[in-house]
């Protein structure tokens, strides 16, 4: 368990954050967990189960794609649909994967010309042994609505519109005319169809099976980034109002019914943040769509809060000073789901502190409050009481979470050759798919992957050199859970 904060930390830290969960404590020193065993644990009467990391597997950073371009993943993952399943003692699947928008380097404005895509591999699981094989399978490429590709390049202020929609795209430079997608998750159909959350615009864009785009799932007004009245989709400079800058649709996914898709932004958007330092960004939102009908509505069904842990970056016992911004979101149905939640620390950051945080998360929604169609949707009206701190207004009642993995646990990561201080930053992706254990049918494996934003001392990005001073490997964890009923 944690160390204990200060008495004087966690007093600021109640005045800051007076939403914080029942029982819950500051995270003023690294999250550090070194129980061997199952782990359970209870949200809303419902018992879920951790038994612990199973497996991993890596992808090395040097790896070329189907491009010939350096293989960068993964900021989202998912299971081709129908494609897992039982093959002597393991399992075998293909595995589709999202890189995002390619080798940058924000602080010197330096952008490539990177072509959205998806990486395919043919993955095999053997339990016994824990091992994770991953073999490259080519991939798709994605197109927009005239049937050009994409670019990974910021747009800066500059906007085309394709069928009366507003959309990103720088007018000169590296990638000028074509759209700009920052790619951060990845959800499948049942049809073989996909979403992506994008997250330059906060858009969900639609594409068919051979990556074409169909549709725009646009956001509400208060989440679409603006300044000066006018969309401003680059990354570059925050918005006055909407989605943080780089901070957009990270996480989303789709009930297993398939009726349900859920989007949910990074952390708290410019209007719901509190003044003073990045803690007070723990307000975020997540949007319910009724995809049953058409697969691009224009309005959520449903709309709420939930509210991300925050950390001390120093792991002194400080107050909190970071948002734990969430990466990625499982549905469970469509009330609940996993989620991936991180600090800004560990291999391939740029700073030096010490990693804290990094924990899939459960979520349930049941109690929370229904914000569709009100002022804090459609306006830009802050759900803050006021911006000196995290407090809610009192008519609005945050969703209720509990820590289900702790994947700051030196002791199974140590039966697999690793430690936490060796970790990525970027825990990004997640799936999960069925144990097919018939005597265990509420058994999962939950795959979690890590974006290694395409970190590699022999880099290759548009033809051009992109050489990094480490290689970040991409990396697959397995943890095995239990659920309180069959999906």
């Amino acid at each position: 368990m944690a160390s204990k904060p200060t008495r004087a930390a966690a007093l600021i830290f109640v005045c800051l954050f007076p939403g914080l969960a029942a029982g819950e404590e500051p995270i003023a020193r690294p999250n550090i967990e070194r129980s061997a065993e199952a782990r359970s644990v209870s949200l809303l009467g419902q018992t879920y189960v951790n038994d612990g990391l199973v497996g991993t597997g890596i992808v090395p950073a040097a790896t070329v794609d189907f491009l010939g371009d350096t293989l960068g993943s993964f900021s989202s993952l998912k299971i081709a649909p129908g494609s897992w399943k039982r093959v002597g003692a393991g399992y075998e699947a293909i595995l589709w994967t999202l890189p995002d928008r390619g080798r940058n380097d924000p602080d010197a404005k330096l952008f490539f010309d990177y072509p959205a895509r998806l990486h395919r591999f043919r993955v095999r699981f053997t339990p016994a042994d824990g091992k994770v094989a991953l073999a490259p399978d080519g991939g798709l490429k994605l197109s927009d609505f005239r049937g050009r590709p994409f670019t990974g390049a910021d747009p800066g202020n500059d906007t085309l519109t394709q069928r009366g929609i507003v959309l990103p795209a720088a007018a000169s430079g590296v990638g000028s005319g074509k759209l700009s997608l920052d790619a951060e998750s990845l959800q499948f159909t049942r049809d073989g169809h996909f979403y992506i959350g994008d997250e330059y615009t906060a858009n969900v864009y639609y594409f068919d099976r051979r990556g074409r785009l169909r549709g725009i799932i646009q956001p509400p007004a208060a989440i679409t980034p603006r300044r000066d009245g006018r969309p401003h989709f680059g990354s570059l400079q925050p918005p006055e109002t909407g989605r943080r800058n780089n901070q957009g649709a990270e996480g989303m996914s789709l009930s297993p019914d398939g009726r349900t898709l859920f989007v949910m932004m990074q952390s708290a958007l410019m209007q719901d943040s509190a003044t003073g330092n990045a803690a007070g960004r723990i307000n975020t939102r997540v949007l319910a769509y009724d995809v049953s009908r058409t697969p691009t509505p224009t309005v959520p069904k449903a709309h709420y809060v939930v509210q991300l842990p925050a950390y001390d970056a120093d792991g002194k016992g400080g107050a909190p000073d970071r948002t734990a911004a969430q990466s990625e979101i499982v549905a469970l149905d469509d009330h609940r789901f996993l989620m991936l939640s991180r600090d800004g620390a560990g291999r391939g950051a740029d700073n030096k502190h010490p990693i804290v945080y990094k924990s899939v998360v459960l979520v349930d929604l049941t109690n929370a409050t229904n914000l569709a169609g009100t002022e804090y949707e459609t306006g830009t009206t802050s759900l803050l009481q006021d911006r000196a701190s995290t407090a809610l207004r009192s008519s609005i009642r945050p969703a209720e979470r509990a820590e289900l993995i702790n994947m700051l646990n030196p002791v199974q990561l140590g039966r697999w050759g690793l430690s936490v201080d060796a970790l990525s930053e970027k825990w990004e992706a997640m799936d999960l798919v069925s144990v097919l254990e018939p005597d265990r049918p509420a058994d999962y494996f939950l795959f979690v992957g890590n974006d290694n934003d395409f970190t590699a001392r022999r880099c290759l990005m548009s033809g051009q050199p992109c050489d990094a001073a480490i290689d970040n490997d991409n990396r697959l964890l397995v943890y095995r859970v239990s659920l309180p009923r069959p999906l």
